[in-house]
């Protein structure tokens, strides 16, 4: 399976079969991409993890 990084166009290819809610990394631009869809695949830029400070 393939798809493009909406970070900078360069090809992500899985080997296998990706989960919804998987975390990869762009080997092009090094930004971290969340599977969003598996079917039709999707992928956006994961969003940065906040500290709650406890709330």
């Amino acid at each position: 399976m393939n798809t493009e990084c909406p970070e900078c166009g360069a090809a992500v290819a899985f080997d296998e079969a990706p989960m919804a809610g998987e975390i990869i990394e762009c080997e092009e631009c090094g930004v971290e991409l969340e599977v969003t869809a598996v079917n039709p695949l999707a992928i956006a830029v994961a969003p940065e993890v906040e500290e709650d400070w406890g709330e």
